[in-house]
Order: structure tokens, then C-alpha cells, then sequence
């Protein structure tokens, strides 16, 4: 894929100093003090020859403009800018090429930068970064605040009043040139110096090397402020990437790679350059605004920044072609027609190449076909467990011959009072006079009046705190709105569990049974079940209105606590996990009391499947898609703690894929898009799910080809599985954090939108309102549409409750500011 299109050989190593390549040429020194100007088009043309400097040229780097293109040299002596296409027509007309001299004297330079207007430069010597005018001898300012040599210096393509630099006392600094003052500095980032930075116009972040092969990506605001996106190391990433390679292979049944010969180099990050998008039509899957080119030592690295993750690597070993084998300083140019040209210089010997790399042949390496998806693309099978149906009982008649059945002396269900305990009944007919017209149709027009209403697709983010519930010692480690928007689930870790109003108005119903702390709760459809599952290996599925459980499935069933537990198949199944294994049950609700047999259990529950995973590894997560009225998914997401993603074909009984090391530890919280039954979405969204896992941050994966396509790391996650959500109109993220605070993201970026900073613990759990409130007064208006985002926040001590819960949790809701 690399092509060798040029090879120079020089008189001395150039490993170590900055070289010149811009999209139509490439220049390097010759014999010290003069140089070369090739064309990176027809590089059979004889080069065009500039001298004028009395010292060893040390730098050099061309302009950003198409239109003059200019280069900048820079020695000891004298810091020179030409003009390459009047020089060409000098040498043509037989005149010597001459240049402008903007700087004299300025010590050894060692980096030299252009604007992006070409009007100025920047030149680091020693601790100083000079500006200099690129029209004439002018020191325009001279920037003094590093306590080490610098190593870069680049402008803001956006404003170039604003200027980063880098330098070996491991840190950067952002300097406003309208005033000459330090508007940010960072921390020290390594313990080995910073030896690149680069600005990522389309997203606005702020990127930076170091020699060691770390690799930090900084949001950058209007206020110069630099937040941490994300934090990136090479050598890890290439671990990754062959362990995923060597499993893609193995499970492709080809030979596995040895790894004995293999020797861990360093992989400093010495140029950067961001791969420009391009179209497919038929793959659209290639498109991509987020490929960052690395060069360093072996070869050239390829990253997603938008989920930190190698996406190839391309090692000078592996072409045997190529003339270098080590890299020692490469300068990077993309060109207009979808490919990049890269100028290398050789470690250790005296040989400069210039490289060309075509993007489309790159982006074949990610082109997957489309694998799965939400929606079925095939019947279900005859054999397949979501067949299943549960035989109800018939009642039973007297035979018509033979006499009557024998029956015990009282056969009724209900036995009725003998009226000693009840008051008299003085009164023996009462009159309805009190009859109202047509009742059915209002309390229709009340029913229907919110489905009417469509969500807010086009809402701002949640921002401002306006309700504060606190729940006394009791840990929530669960919730879950029903999905009409009006009720909330609250699982809790004293083993009860809380049903509020989504209003947040008036006393809980309050359901106890468990023994042990509630770890999920889930509402069925049409919200006349809902179950909770416990850390005491039971189930138990609750009857709207009822203080007693409909259906009890006790802890000599499993062996290990449930996970996961929710309603599957358009309520048909209940579907949990325990252990390494995933049950899909057939269940009948019955209500119905019997006084004689009151505490006979009248529902029923029948195994209709017990699927195991490939590792038999326990798994610590799952979910699955019960929110589809029109059509349903045979699709179950499963996480393991091996750190694996398992997708299981419910309509095979098998599993029809797996992603190892998803994360780098085990994943505690999955949640697809699943919307909500007030919002509309593409198809193709649903395909999107969200893993979270401890001190790896939240990822977003697509289930087509089972890549992670987005990685969120702001909010802060150590030690405590805290939780994430997706928000029914699929443009929010929200995630809790270890910070005392809620994180929301916009989908589409890897920076957050907001930090919700008014808690007082460590967030566990949030969850996003299905629907939009209906309006009937301005203050009632205001107070529903108020339940937009909810978060509970669970204290940090660790006595009196399940992992590092202690005393009360706090609730608040949030409204968006543009309201």
C-alpha cells in the first residue's frame, strides 16, 4: 500500500531534523547548507537547487497555501523564506533563486511553522519561540515560558492569534499573540518529552505526542480552556489490534502468527496529519472524519480518535521494497486526490524517501458487510425456542355420564363474609343521580391525549438541577421509567423496591420480598407487570396495584445471583441470566385469588430455553429489545467477565458472534437504542448500543459489524460501575460519574455537552424520560416537563450496604436551559 516514489541519498544522516513536503513538492538539505526542491508529481523533473545559507540548515517546512508556495528554511545565520515558483522561473531565465531573509541570528533552530495565512512564522530556538513577519525582517514577539528546549510549534487554524508549543519540560502551552500572555498550560502530560502537537480543525481538538508513544487528544473551546477527551498509547493499541487480528485469523481458521521473534520498540510520535474523508458509494461504512495518521520510528500508525483505537499499522518490515527499515523525522502532506505523501528520513542511514499512500486502498480494510441487526431478516425457525407456547389448563366438567364429580364441601374460590364484623345496612335503595354523559370518551381523549405528542427531538441537553428527593439510607442500585413516562421503578439496596410518579410527587408504593439488595428491575409493555430480580438468586414479577408478587422464582432454581433480568419478545419470555447461563422462560400471569389455597401460586412459568456461553465464563450483563411493536428482534447481547461481547441468535439457540476484549475489564452496564414509543428514529440507529466498563469509559458499538464506532472517557470511572443511558431520540448520552457529577454527551462527538455538577456522591445510575409531559397549565406544564433526565446519586461509604452504599441517595431532575 506504500509506494516508494522517490529515494535520495545525501551526504550525511538526516534522522533528526525537520524536513519539507507539502501536496506538490518536497525539499531537503544538501551538503549542509543548500537544497533540493523536488516535485512530488514528476519526480523524474531535475530538482530545483537553493542556496543561501552560510550555516548547516536545520529546518525547513513549506507553506499552507496552494497559491504562492512559499518554504521557509531556517541556520544559524539566517532564517529565509522562498517563493518556489518565481525561484523556478529565476533558474529558467538563468538567474540565481534568491529568498527573503526574516530573521538573522536567532540560534539553532530547530521547528519552524507557517500560519495558515502564510503571513507569519514561528521559529523555535532553545526555550523561545520567535514570530517573525514572512514579508520581511521583522521579529513580530518573542514568547519565553518553557523551562526546557522546545520541540514544536503550531498555529490555531481557526485563530491565528492562537499559538501551542511544546517542549521537553513534558508540557504545552497556549499563547494568545495579540497579547503575548499564556492563556493555558498544561500539567506535565509523561515522563519522556513532548515532541508533536497538532490541531483537528473539524472537532476543534488540540492533539499531542510524546517520544514514548503516548498519545493525548484535548477538547479546545473558545475560551483556549483544554479538557481531556481522550488518552491514547500506542504500544497498548497495537497489542489490541494483533490480539485482534490473531483471533479474527484463528476464527477464520488460518495459522496462527508466532510471536517470539517480535521485540518491543519505542514508538515516539514524530509528525501527525489528519486523513481527509472521502466517499464510497457503496460502502459507506468508509467514511470516516476521525482517522489520525502517526508517524514514528517503524512505520506509520493509523487511529480512530473517536474510539481510540488502531485501526492499522503499516510497518516498514513488511515492505521489502521500501529503503529505510527506521524512521527518524517524517513530515506529512495530504493531496487533493485522496492520498498522502510522506517524507521520511532514515534513522541510521543517509537516505531520504518520500511515500505516497492512497486513502481508498486503505479504507478497504475496514469495509465490512453488513453482519446483523435489530430487525429479523428471516422467519423464525420450527425449531426455534421462541416458538414456544405455554398450555394453559382447562377447567375441568362433570362427565355427562356417571353422575356429578366429586367436590370438597366448600369448591368456591372466594368464600364470602359473614357480615358480623360490618357495619349495618340501613339504607336499601340509593338512586344514581350523579350519572355523567359519555364517560368513556373522556377518559379516552385523557389516554390518548399524550400519545398524541411526540418527543422533543429537537430539545437541548439537560443542564439545570430543579428537584432534590432524598431517600434516607437507601441505596438505589437500580431504576427504570415505564414506557408511558409516568411511573419510575426504583430497585433498592435494603431489598426493596419504590414506585414514584414520574412527577416525583407524593409517597412511593413501597414492594418488599427480597433478602438481598435489588439489582434490576424492568415494566412490560403494557405496564400492568414488572419484575425485580435480586443479589439473593430470585425473581419475582409484581401485579400493578398488588403488594404481593404474581410470580416468585426462588434461589433453589440458580446457583448464582440473576443478572439482567427484563420481559423479551414483546413480553412473551422472561429472559435473565445466571451464572455462565442465559434462561428464556414461558410465563402466565394470574391474579386471581383463591381464599382457600391463598398462598398456592395460580401463575405459571415454564423453561422454554437454557442457553450457555462459549467460555462458560459468568456473565455480568445483557440486553435485548422488547420495545417493538412492529416487528421483534431474535438478537440477545450478552457481556462476560472475560471482557467479551457475545451475540446470541435466539432463533438458532447459538451464538452467532463474539468480540473479545471489548474493554479492558468486565463490561457492568449494556444498553441498546431502543427509543421510546413517543420518538421515531432511522432503522439503522436502533443498530446502535452502548457498553460501560471500570476505568475504560463508555463505548458505542454497531451491531452490523460489531466495531466500536464512538468511546466517551471525560466523566471519571475508577472503581464503581457506574451506569449510562441513550436518550429516546438517539442525540444524548448520559453517564454517571465517580466526580459527584452526570456527564452528558452529544453522540455525535467524543467531547461532553454538560457536567451536571449539583450531586453530592458518586453517580451510579441514570436514565432518560420515554416521553413528553402533556400540557394543561404553565406551572404543570413545567413541573412534567422537568422529568426530562433524572439521575440518582449513591453515597461512597462502604458499611450498612451492597458495595460502597451507605446512608441516602439523592435524586434530581433536569431541565434544558433554551426552555
Amino acid at each position: 500500500m506504500m509506494i516508494e516514489k522517490l529515494r535520495l541519498a545525501c551526504d550525511r544522516p538526516l534522522s533528526h531534523r525537520q524536513l519539507a513536503c507539502c501536496h506538490s513538492y518536497c525539499g531537503i538539505p544538501l551538503h549542509g547548507k543548500d537544497m533540493s526542491i523536488y516535485s512530488n508529481v514528476h519526480t523524474e523533473q531535475k530538482p530545483l537547487p537553493l542556496s543561501g545559507h552560510h550555516g548547516e540548515i536545520s529546518a525547513m517546512t513549506f507553506g499552507k497555501g496552494s497559491r504562492p508556495v512559499l518554504l521557509c528554511s531556517a541556520s544559524a545565520d539566517y532564517i529565509i523564506v522562498w517563493d518556489i515558483e518565481l525561484c523556478q522561473k529565476r533558474v529558467k531565465e538563468g538567474k540565481v533563486a534568491a529568498g527573503i531573509v526574516i530573521g538573522t541570528l536567532l540560534g539553532e533552530v530547530i521547528h519552524l511553522s507557517f500560519c495558515f495565512s502564510d503571513q507569519r512564522v514561528a521559529a523555535c530556538s532553545g526555550a523561545t519561540v520567535f514570530i517573525l513577519s514572512s514579508k520581511k525582517e521583522e521579529v513580530v514577539s518573542s514568547l519565553t515560558g518553557h523551562l526546557g528546549p522546545l520541540t514544536s510549534a503550531e498555529f490555531c487554524p481557526w485563530n491565528e492569534d492562537i499559538l501551542i508549543t511544546t517542549s521537553e519540560d513534558r508540557t504545552f502551552k497556549v499563547w494568545d499573540l495579540k497579547t503575548g500572555a499564556v492563556c493555558y498550560q498544561s500539567f506535565v502530560l509523561s515522563a519522556s518529552p513532548l515532541l508533536s502537537a497538532f490541531f483537528l480543525e473539524e472537532t476543534r481538538h488540540l492533539i499531542t505526542g510524546s517520544t514514548d508513544g503516548q498519545v493525548w487528544c484535548f477538547s479546545f473551546h473558545d475560551d483556549h480552556k483544554c479538557h481531556l477527551v481522550t488518552k491514547m498509547d500506542l504500544q497498548r493499541m497495537e497489542k489490541r489490534h494483533q490480539i485482534h487480528q490473531e483471533t479474527m485469523s484463528h476464527q477464520a481458521g488460518g495459522a496462527e502468527q508466532s510471536t517470539a521473534d517480535k521485540v518491543e520498540t519505542a514508538k515516539p510520535v514524530c509528525k501527525m496529519a489528519f486523513c481527509s474523508s472521502f466517499s464510497d458509494t457503496n460502502k459507506e461504512q468508509i467514511k470516516d472524519n476521525s482517522w489520525l495518521c502517526i508517524g514514528s520510528s517503524d512505520g506509520l500508525y493509523v487511529v480512530d480518535l473517536a474510539t481510540s483505537e488502531l485501526l492499522t499499522a503499516l510497518y516498514f518490515k513488511d515492505y521489502p521494497n521500501l529503503s529505510i527499515t527506521m524512521a527518524g523525522s517524517w513530515s506529512i502532506a495530504p493531496r487533493r486526490d485522496n492520498s498522502m505523501v510522506f517524507l521520511v528520513s532514515s534513522l541510521f542511514t543517509p537516505y531520504v524517501v518520500l511515500l505516497e499512500l492512497h486513502l481508498r486502498d486503505l479504507g478497504h480494510i475496514w469495509a465490512w458487510d453488513e453482519g446483523f441487526s435489530v430487525f429479523p431478516s428471516s422467519p423464525l425457525l420450527l425449531e426455534s425456542p421462541l416458538n414456544a407456547e405455554l398450555k394453559k389448563k382447562e377447567p375441568t366438567h362433570a362427565k355427562k355420564k356417571g353422575g356429578t364429580k366429586e367436590q370438597p364441601l366448600v369448591f368456591h374460590s372466594k368464600v364470602k363474609s359473614s357480615g358480623y364484623t360490618s357495619a349495618p345496612r340501613r339504607i336499601m335503595f340509593s338512586p344514581k343521580t350523579n350519572i355523567q354523559k359519555n364517560p368513556s370518551s373522556k377518559k379516552a381523549n385523557k389516554n390518548t391525549g399524550l400519545l398524541l405528542r411526540d418527543y422533543p427531538a429537537d430539545s437541548a441537553a439537560p443542564t439545570v438541577p430543579h428537584v432534590h428527593l432524598s431517600v434516607a439510607n437507601k441505596p438505589v442500585n437500580c431504576l427504570q421509567y415505564s414506557g408511558d413516562g409516568k411511573q419510575i421503578l426504583c430497585g433498592l439496596g435494603d431489598s426493596s423496591v419504590f414506585l414514584y410518579k414520574s412527577s416525583l410527587t407524593g409517597n412511593p408504593a413501597v414492594y418488599t420480598g427480597h433478602n438481598k439488595s435489588v439489582s434490576s428491575v424492568s415494566w412490560s409493555l403494557n405496564r400492568q407487570w414488572w419484575l425485580s430480580a435480586s443479589e439473593d438468586q430470585s425473581l419475582r414479577i409484581w401485579a400493578h396495584g398488588s403488594t404481593e408478587p404474581a410470580i416468585i422464582m426462588g434461589e433453589s432454581l440458580f446457583s448464582k445471583p440473576i443478572r439482567g433480568a427484563q420481559f423479551y419478545y414483546l413480553d412473551k419470555f422472561l429472559l435473565f441470566a445466571s451464572g455462565p447461563s442465559l434462561y428464556l422462560y414461558l410465563y402466565n400471569v394470574d391474579i386471581t385469588r383463591d381464599d382457600i389455597k391463598r398462598y398456592q401460586q395460580r401463575s405459571v412459568v415454564k423453561l422454554a430455553s437454557c442457553l450457555t456461553t462459549t467460555s462458560s465464563t459468568d456473565i455480568t450483563a445483557l440486553s435485548a429489545v422488547n420495545d417493538f411493536f412492529s416487528s421483534v428482534s431474535d438478537i440477545v447481547l450478552l457481556c462476560g467477565s472475560d471482557r467479551s461481547i457475545q451475540v446470541f441468535d435466539m432463533n438458532k439457540s447459538t451464538v452467532a458472534s463474539e468480540l473479545p476484549d471489548a474493554h479492558s475489564r468486565a463490561v457492568h452496564c449494556i444498553t441498546q437504542n431502543k427509543g421510546s414509543m413517543f420518538s421515531t428514529q432511522a432503522p439503522e440507529s436502533y443498530n446502535l448500543f452502548l457498553t460501560s466498563a471500570v476505568t475504560d469509559g463508555v463505548k458505542i458499538w454497531d451491531l452490523r459489524t460489531l466495531r466500536c464506532v464512538r468511546r466517551f472517557e471525560n466523566h471519571l470511572n475508577r472503581c464503581h460501575p457506574c451506569s449510562s443511558a441513550i436518550s429516546p431520540c438517539g442525540r444524548f448520552i448520559a453517564s454517571g460519574s465517580e466526580d459527584n457529577s452526570a456527564y452528558v454527551y452529544d453522540i455525535r462527538s467524543s467531547s461532553y455537552l454538560h457536567k451536571l455538577q449539583k450531586q453530592s456522591d458518586t453517580v451510579l445510575s441514570v436514565t432518560f424520560n420515554p416521553a413528553t409531559p402533556e400540557v394543561k397549565t404553565f406551572l404543570y406544564h413545567l413541573c412534567l416537563w422537568l422529568s426530562y433526565f433524572l439521575s440518582l446519586v449513591i453515597p461512597l461509604q462502604w458499611f450498612q450496604c451492597l458495595i460502597i452504599l451507605n446512608k441516602a441517595s439523592v435524586i434530581f431532575l433536569y431541565i434544558p436551559v433554551s426552555y
